[in-house]
């Protein structure tokens, strides 16, 4: 059984930054693709990012594409999210994930182990 656990969430004003990153407890799975979804209230969770199992492909959501990016460091088995230039907008909580194969994969179907998530707040 491998569980994700995210931190670095929290409460940031509009145009500033975060990094979240994601570790799993237990057994390592280095060898799979990780992504990140986030769900606002009253929404559905919502494809965000993701990295292939190698780091070397990666896919982002449209409203993202340019101030956030994934990257992973499989030595310290995390992955992490950068977001900079936050906007109200991106308020949410954000979920790692774990997929059954290599990825880099947008669909929340490909992913199988899921984090509690981290609170994201952006102020205006």
């Amino acid at each position: 059984q491998v569980q994700l656990v995210e931190s670095g969430g929290g409460l940031v004003q509009a145009g500033g930054s975060l990094r979240l990153s994601c570790a799993p407890s237990g057994r390592t799975y280095n060898s799979y693709a990780t992504g990140w979804f986030r769900q606002a209230p009253g929404k559905e969770r919502e494809f965000v990012a993701a990295i292939s199992y190698s780091g070397g492909d990666t896919d982002y959501a449209d409203s993202v594409k340019g101030r956030f990016t994934i990257s992973r460091d499989n030595g310290k088995n995390t992955v992490y999210l950068q977001m900079n230039i936050l906007k109200p907008d991106d308020t949410a909580v954000y979920y790692c994930a774990k997929a059954y194969g290599l990825g880099p994969y947008s669909s929340r179907h490909k992913y199988d182990y899921w984090g509690q998530g981290t609170q994201v707040t952006v102020s205006s």
